[in-house]
């Protein structure tokens, strides 16, 4: 039995994870923003002891940051103040007795998409949208971490004067008024403003996918996160400026664009580590 742990900005996520399969959840409120690292140490630790079994052997948790992935050191992680050098590997180990493995969030969604889609190309990538962006690359079953675990960090590259995170996740929603939920009914009634709003949103998920095709060549690419759930309204956008900038279009007739927003996929992910 092993233990997969996601650490997002407003929940927690762990699962017991039994081959593949998660037998077992448990949501709970992220830290709070004023804790101190020893208050958020102990709050994990107490939800961890919540969840876990004499059956698991091993822990892994995913965090939205990079991470020296030998080590288990986390280091500058968004929306957690305190965590700027955090050894949790080794923090973990010794307060539970068992091995632990610490990873990018994105990196354990792409782990997870793929032991749920069961994809086996030579390479994978998964994209989270969500409050922020980010990609996780599998090559022949292992992951690409790079140096610093920052091997999937283009959304941090310049694009319209700021970066792509800026425009394909819900800071872009947000900057333009709406929420999911709101976009999504404005559209299924016909609004104007939000048929083109997701024009707007999928030309710009494009340029991503586009980039994303060149930097690492996938055959699949994975759509993780809360606002894949919108993929219905922007699809056609996406495809078709991902078309028109992508020069080889045979490439693309083979290439599997899959969409999948369960917020288990990254704790499933994190348990595979």
């Amino acid at each position: 039995m092993l233990l997969g742990i996601d650490i997002g900005g407003t929940t927690i996520n762990l699962g017991l994870v039994d081959g593949s399969r998660i037998v077992k959840t448990h949501c709970v409120p992220s830290f709070a923003p004023d804790s101190t690292l020893e208050e958020t140490i102990d709050y994990l630790s107490g939800r961890i002891g919540e969840i876990i079994t004499k059956e698991v052997t091993s822990i892994g948790v995913g965090v939205p940051t990079l991470v020296d992935t030998d080590q288990g050191i986390v280091y500058d992680a968004l929306n957690i103040p305190s965590w700027r050098e955090v050894h949790l590997k080794d923090i973990l180990q010794e307060r539970f007795g068992i091995p632990v493995n610490v990873n990018n969030d994105a990196n354990c969604y792409v782990l997870g998409a793929a032991a749920n889609l069961g994809l086996h190309n030579h390479v994978i990538v998964g994209v989270t949208l969500g409050t922020g962006t980010g990609i996780g690359i599998l090559a022949d079953g292992k992951l690409v971490n790079g140096d610093n675990c920052g091997a999937g960090e283009l959304c941090s590259i310049p694009y319209n004067g700021k970066d792509f995170e800026s425009f394909c996740s819900k800071k872009f929603f947000e900057a333009n008024g709406w929420g999911g939920k709101e976009a999504v009914e404005a559209a299924k009634e016909g609004n104007p403003k939000a048929l083109a709003f997701f024009e707007e949103f999928g030309h710009h998920m494009g340029m991503l996918l586009t980039f994303i095709m060149y930097a690492y060549d996938p055959g699949s690419i994975v759509l993780g996160g809360g606002i894949a759930n919108t993929e219905p309204w922007f699809r056609d956008s996406m495809q078709k400026t991902l078309l028109e900038n992508y020069i080889y279009p045979h490439v693309l007739e083979r290439l599997q664009i899959h969409v999948l927003p369960g917020e288990d996929i990254p704790m499933l992910g994190a348990s595979l580590l």
